[in-house]
């Protein structure tokens, strides 16, 4: 085994893994990513989905020779880091845009203000539902 490079989350991780390895074990057990979670373990659940190279894709039977050289985005490249507060979070927001497409830094602070983010991604969940408000009013699906 040598290492190999990932790109993971915008950055360069090195793993030392057999290239069959599941891309999932890689995420969780050698780079700590487990907001990505291990369900039925055949590809039918959806809960180890990851993007690759922008593509959805099931990670737990992906071997990892198949991503070298692809941008590999997990949860917490997209949200919250553990997971914890994201479903108050994602209702109060889906809520908010609901009634309101054009949503101020203020409202939407006010909106959210029940959930307790614990791992500090206060801003950048701010600035998804500023991007997510201005999705949807250019025609984006809800």
């Amino acid at each position: 085994m040598e290492p190999v490079s990932l790109i993971v989350n915008g950055s360069t991780a090195t793993v030392t893994a057999d290239g069959d390895t599941p891309l999932l074990d890689i995420l969780r057990n050698h780079l700590g990513l487990v907001g990505t979670k291990f369900g039925c373990g055949q590809e039918q659940c959806g809960c180890c989905m990851v993007l690759i190279d922008g593509q959805p894709e099931k990670s737990c039977g992906k071997p990892l020779s198949t991503v070298l050289g692809k941008a590999i985005t997990t949860v917490e490249g997209q949200a919250g880091q553990c997971g914890y507060c994201l479903p108050g979070i994602l209702i109060s927001a889906k809520a908010l845009l609901d009634r309101n497409l054009a949503p101020t830094r203020a409202e939407i602070g006010e909106a959210l203000d029940d959930n307790i983010c614990r791992c500090g991604s206060h801003v950048r969940i701010l600035h998804a539902v500023e991007r997510a408000a201005r999705v949807l009013r250019e025609g984006g699906a809800r």
